[in-house]
């Protein structure tokens, strides 16, 4: 546990202490754990520190369960809640943890809700950060196509209690995972299993990822922000993605100065083990490059 900008996160790393840092940022409702043991040691394995951590309102981080529960219903009809957090409180949180761990520039991954939050880090505080690998996320552009139809229709409905209802939750969840991934891969019921069950154990409130939510729809259009963004930038993107379909990723790319943009194809909302040693090789070879040679070189696709 580390107290960083006045609340504790939870946090662990993988690699040598004294290697170039990459921070990894979770998406929303999700735990660090879901930069899986396996992805962060092929990461670490290519010479790097890899540094996950619990955002606010998620796993053994500080929840805000006192603060009103959002009103999903009046939210659709067009009245914002008030928020009990906004991402760029989300940013600074992760800057305090930097600041906490006593790293002074970082490489930043998030995926999804992460990848927003690194995306207004690297604008904030260009200083602070090396390079930006967005994963699965979104400019907030309105213009974007929305998310599927049915997928928001899952989100917006409330799970079963876990404390009451273990297996309804845990099948409920693996149905929304599956909404999330590729209708045209194989999905691994057991892993997600595991995984949902793994966050149980380390601690559930529901009420924070509909915080984490009402953060995400009040953050806006970024592209200006985007905009401002100096840091080497890599947008990685699955072309069946349900969540933020393929042109949110385009849009991203288009809006960073001389962000490389990386389809993957057949990759839904998610991060399964068939993409992940091509995005291990992939954010490597530019961390690399960023770290021992300065600006970006050339980020090929990985073979």
């Amino acid at each position: 546990m580390v107290r960083a900008n006045g609340i504790d996160l939870a946090c662990d790393s993988f690699g040598d202490a004294s290697a170039p840092p990459i921070l990894l940022i979770a998406g929303l409702g999700t735990q660090m754990t879901r930069w899986t043991e396996k992805f962060c040691m092929a990461l670490a394995a290519q010479g790097f520190r890899l540094i996950r951590f619990d955002n606010r309102d998620c796993g053994l981080s500080t929840h805000f369960s006192h603060a009103p529960a959002p009103d999903f219903q009046a939210m659709m009809a067009g009245t914002m809640p008030v928020a009990a957090c906004t991402l760029d409180d989300m940013a600074a949180d992760a800057l305090g943890l930097l600041d906490a761990m006593g790293i002074e520039r970082a490489h930043l991954v998030g995926r999804s809700m992460g990848g927003m939050i690194a995306q207004i880090m690297a604008s904030s505080s260009p200083l602070r950060v090396l390079s930006l690998t967005s994963i699965m996320a979104s400019s907030g552009n309105p213009g974007l196509p929305p998310p599927d139809s049915a997928l928001m229709a899952m989100m917006m409905s409330p799970a079963p209690d876990p404390h009451c209802d273990q297996e309804g939750f845990v099948a409920h969840s693996l149905r929304f995972a599956q909404r999330l991934a590729s209708p045209d891969l194989p999905f691994d019921d057991e892993a997600q299993r595991a995984l949902i069950l793994a966050e149980l154990g380390r601690g559930r409130d529901l009420g924070g990822a509909a915080r984490q939510m009402v953060a995400v729809a009040m953050d806006g259009d970024r592209r200006e922000r985007l905009a401002r963004i100096t840091a080497p930038a890599l947008v990685i993107h699955g072309t069946a993605d349900p969540m933020f379909p393929l042109a949110h990723g385009q849009d991203t790319a288009a809006a960073i100065p001389h962000a490389r943009f990386l389809p993957m194809e057949g990759m839904g909302h998610e991060l399964p083990d068939l993409f992940q040693a091509d995005v291990v090789k992939t954010i490597a070879r530019m961390v690399r490059d960023v770290s021992y040679t300065g600006p970006l070189a050339a980020v090929s696709q990985p073979a």
